[in-house]
């Protein structure tokens, strides 16, 4: 520990070397002061060059840093190579939309059903006694059973798997009020049919030759090819306008069969065709004979063509006759 002394001393030395500096400053002249000057010019540009070379040492570090990070496999976002210009980017991936047009599921109601009762006492229904069936319809959702008398109910005509078992639930309801013992039991979904439009042509002749085993086209019997797809039970019938008929086992299926499909029929793609212009209309042809906005008679239009006299002479010659 310094003793007040030491330090008094300390501080009365750094005064006197300080007065000493100044003194000898003043007393240079101007020669002196130039190179003192330059000394101090010195120096400040040493400390801006030991800034800089701190600075190009951090930025090394830190390049050396992404390099580690790259090669490890992990890139920092924003950095690093530049992207692929074959990748597919989401909003270049196209959109199909598919339209669920018809539902059809089944029940048991586990008992013996009357179907001429029903017949008499039920709303909105028709019996068909030729066919030993009975229909029966709902507004909400707009849905048809056909029942028949062992107990089993078929129900078509909703949009989607929740519709059809609402459906068949509120049928089984109305049998129930009715007066039967109805238990709702086994209920399924039997079949869904989708239809979606592909925003481009298909050359059908081409892709039913390419596969063979799956695809079948027969133009005298049907317009469309018969596509199978045997892993998820789906049938598609494909058009030439680009129109696809999905039916399926259930919603996702009709889904994951458009998956599948659409990069098989993406490669026979049709080009769109350009309007023929080198052709001429009849109508244009002789349009020059007849003005738009007046009537014209014969006369006129035989002489825009050319082919009479003036009308003194068709005056003349109608006097003679």
């Amino acid at each position: 520990m310094a003793s007040p002394l030491g330090s008094q001393f300390a501080g009365n030395t750094v005064s006197s070397l300080t007065s000493s500096v100044s003194l000898t400053s003043s007393s240079l002249g101007p020669t002196g002061q130039e190179v003192l000057n330059n000394n101090n010019s010195s120096s400040s540009n040493s400390t801006t060059t030991t800034m800089i070379t701190n600075r190009e040492e951090e930025q090394q570090q830190s390049h050396n840093k992404c390099t580690d990070i790259t090669s490890s496999g992990h890139q920092q976002p924003g950095m690093g190579t530049e992207p692929d210009s074959t990748a597919v980017s989401e909003d270049d991936q196209p959109i199909v939309d598919i339209i669920i047009n018809n539902v059809v599921c089944s029940f048991n109601t586990r008992c013996h059903l009357n179907l001429k009762k029903i017949a008499m006492e039920g709303l909105h229904v028709e019996y068909r006694r030729e066919n030993g069936m009975l229909n029966m319809k709902l507004r909400r959702p707009n849905t048809t059973a056909s029942i028949w008398s062992s107990g089993k109910v078929t129900c078509t005509g909703a949009t989607s798997e929740d519709e059809a078992k609402l459906a068949a639930r509120r049928f089984a309801r109305r049998l129930q009020r009715l007066g039967f013992n109805v238990r709702f039991i086994n209920f399924r979904i039997v079949n869904v049919l989708g239809t979606c439009s592909l925003p481009f042509g298909i050359k059908i002749n081409l892709f039913s030759k390419q596969y063979p085993q799956q695809a079948s086209y027969e133009p005298e019997l049907h317009p469309g090819v018969t596509f199978k797809i045997k892993n998820i039970k789906a049938t598609l019938k494909v058009f030439s306008t680009g129109s696809i008929t999905i039916t399926a086992p259930c919603v996702a299926n009709v889904q994951e069969a458009i998956v599948q499909v659409y990069p098989l029929v993406a490669e026979f793609k049709m080009e769109k065709r350009l309007p023929n212009t080198s052709s001429i209309k009849y109508s244009d042809k002789f349009s020059g004979m007849y003005p738009v906005g007046r009537v014209s008679s014969p006369l006129h239009g035989l002489q825009a063509a050319g082919l009479s006299s003036s009308e003194e002479e068709f005056e003349s010659d109608i006097s003679q006759d």
